[in-house]
């Protein structure tokens, strides 16, 4: 397409994508690669049953937020038997019951999983005072429960997080059998069982109560925001802000993407929803099919690394490390400008590099008009940043946040949230929430064994010594078990277990314990990009008509500066705002790493100013590099190298334009 050529874009496509129109296939898309979508689609009393369930569910999820929780182990296990009572009736085991209709099975598993909930309430007192000490009922009942447990993560996350726990317990009772650092004394199954069922080391750990108490406050949130038209706000916004730009379309996914990930967590979901709008615009603008879907897979995975609301493992992450959630929340903000930052730089050199112009002013809301009559929706967002900022748990900013997005939301009539609007956020909020919460208890064995047997500790001992305690090779060993573990866990669990096996061995080099965690927390989200198994680029692979790996491999380069930044904030703290502060040492390294990421973008996009030569892209790439290593040296150097290229393509533009 001629730059100065006009796109033909269907005027209705971008009608539907500011309205949130859904596309016939986006819930097909879904259910393919997320396995947490494949719900059950009820109808008559099953139905009413099913949302009886999951409102009471959600209500109980409000009334402690605001007048308090329970004790933790009540508190995990009244939000487990619910989770395990709506796996069980909305998820299909297979085979021949994998319609839309329960079966007896169902009921039964249903029935049991009340039961071991009901035993752990009633023999809580008994329990405390046996010390202890277990008789063969408890260890009946724990058994069960990690059966059930299993069963329901199968069903609600698929076949691999199961699988990863059995191998672990398996390591727990035969780990007499296994030689070397490996090898430990082995333990009996009635010992896992206890240490599984009746601590909090095991399924009702850390991560199971982060699920019960922030993470679900979250999402509630999330499902309420939605109902009052967020997306249309979100969408509306990014069309008028971005879309009349050069390449608009990419830019508008950019956009769009990164601020209903803020608020729904899944990649997958998100390529989906906003990907069967954008990915056919940028295509109508003249985006090569798999660089349109890799624009939108890189854009929705940022999402989870996008405060104020991030990703579900962004809050066991808090909990992990002892710290508050609006630490975590800043620490993150630079690193996600980055990451977008070279996401969208790479989008603009592309489009320039191939001539496309944005949509028509004509056909673009306008923004005043836009923040006019939604602009009150960004009440909720400013108001839990600053409830966080504030002081208040997340758990009381989040309830409090839900609250204001129903009084916001009857600011003006067409966002004003109903009561059925509110039964459909409390429904909503408990489906969003039933695969991270079976997420993070079976993640429970894998956290239970390695504290059992001090695997993580092992593990890390062996990394460091297979690295010679080397911190790049350890960081890159990190980072490659990481995005291994990723192909086949969701990125709750799999930052859980990074978190347990590989993060110790990072610190134990002298990398801060909260740049440590993000550096396994950016690779566990970063998964979702990486082939051969990348579900989001898959996705939009699917919607965009391409091959799935090369939408994999675009995707990881258009996603460069996610795989560095971690890298650059363990030599560079700061850009997380961790360790001794200095205003001037931040704003350098934040200058240098911004010129750098734009550098890298050239670099890699073959467009600077203009097409580059190959020694100017060598230049750059060195030159990007050099600004992301700390020293004022590196800098110098890395600074001197872009200046040049930036003044010789300058100069060779001034002198074509004078011919």
């Amino acid at each position: 397409m001629a730059k100065d050529d006009k796109p033909v874009i269907d005027k209705s496509a971008i009608d539907a994508f500011i309205n949130e129109e859904s596309a016939e296939n986006v819930d097909e898309v879904v259910r393919k690669y997320e396995a947490e979508s494949r719900f059950r689609k009820f109808s008559g009393n099953i139905g009413k049953i099913v949302a009886a369930i999951c409102i009471a569910l959600s209500l109980f999820h409000l009334y402690t937020a605001g007048f308090g929780v329970l004790e933790a182990i009540k508190q995990r296990n009244i939000h487990l038997t619910f989770v395990l009572v709506l796996s069980f009736l909305l998820y299909p085991s297979g085979g021949k019951s994998s319609g839309n209709r329960t079966t007896l099975w169902d009921w039964f598993l249903v029935c049991l999983s009340i039961y071991v909930g009901t035993y752990l309430m009633v023999e809580y007192d008994a329990l405390a005072n046996r010390g202890g000490v277990t008789v063969p009922m408890d260890i009946y009942t724990g058994g069960l429960l990690c059966l059930l447990v299993l069963e329901a993560a199968r069903r609600a996350t698929g076949k691999e997080l199961p699988i990863m726990a059995l191998i672990f317990v398996a390591y727990a009772l035969f780990g007499d059998m296994i030689p070397g650092e490996f090898g430990h004394r082995g333990y009996s199954l009635e010992r896992v069982i206890d240490h599984m069922f009746l601590t909090t080391e095991g399924i009702y750990g850390v991560a199971l109560g982060v699920s019960a108490t922030y993470i679900y406050l979250f999402i509630l949130f999330g499902a309420f925001l939605t109902e009052t038209g967020m997306a249309k706000f979100f969408n509306s916004l990014s069309m008028a802000v971005a879309g009349g730009s050069p390449g608009g379309p990419a830019k508008v996914a950019v956009f769009a993407s990164g601020l209903l990930g803020m608020i729904n967590g899944s990649a997958v979901a998100n390529v989906a929803t906003i990907g069967a709008f954008t990915i056919p615009l940028m295509k109508s603008v003249g985006y090569r099919p798999h660089f349109a879907g890799a624009v939108e897979a890189v854009a929705s995975t940022g999402g989870q690394i996008m405060p104020p609301v991030m990703g579900a493992a962004a809050f066991v992450m808090a909990e992990f490390l002892g710290m508050s959630y609006t630490t975590i929340m800043i620490a993150a903000v630079i690193p996600a400008v980055l990451y977008y930052l070279a996401c969208w730089t790479m989008i603009h050199f592309e489009a320039r590099k191939l001539g496309l112009c944005g949509i028509p002013k004509d056909q673009l809301p306008v923004a005043r008009e836009v923040l006019k009559s939604h602009g009150h929706l960004s009440i909720p967002i400013i108001g839990i940043i600053a409830l966080l900022l504030y002081g208040l748990t997340p758990l009381y900013a989040a309830f409090f946040t839900i609250i204001l997005t129903i009084v916001v939301s009857h600011m003006r009539k067409e966002t004003a949230i109903t009561f059925k609007g509110i039964i459909k956020a409390l429904e909503a909020g408990a489906k969003g929430s039933v695969g991270v919460a079976m997420a993070c208890a079976v993640v429970g064995f894998v956290v239970g064994v390695s504290s059992l047997t001090s695997l993580g500790l092992t593990f890390g001992q062996n990394i460091l010594a297979f690295s010679q305690n080397n911190l790049i090779i350890t960081m890159i060993l990190t980072m490659i078990t990481m995005l291994i573990l990723g192909m086949g866990l969701p990125t709750t669990a799999c930052y859980i277990v990074g978190a347990t096996i590989a993060a110790p061995a990072l610190i134990k080099l002298g990398v801060l314990p909260l740049v440590a965690h993000f550096f396994v927390f950016y690779f566990a989200c970063l998964s979702n990009l990486t082939p051969p198994v990348c579900l989001a680029a898959f996705t939009a692979a699917g919607i965009a008509g391409a091959s799935p790996y090369k939408v994999g491999w675009t995707s990881t380069r258009l996603g460069v500066a996610g795989f560095l930044v971690p890298f650059l904030a363990v030599y560079s703290p700061m850009l997380m705002f961790a360790g001794k502060f200095n205003p001037i040492e931040l704003t350098e390294a934040v200058i240098t790493a911004i010129i750098g990421v734009i550098a890298l973008s050239a670099a890699l996009e073959d467009w600077f100013l203009r097409r580059c030569k190959i020694w100017e892209r060598a230049v750059l790439l060195v030159g990007a590099l050099l600004l992301m290593v700390p020293g004022l040296i590196t800098d110098i150097i890395g600074g001197v190298c872009v200046a040049a290229i930036y003044f010789i393509q300058r100069r060779s533009l001034d002198k074509s334009d004078a011919a």
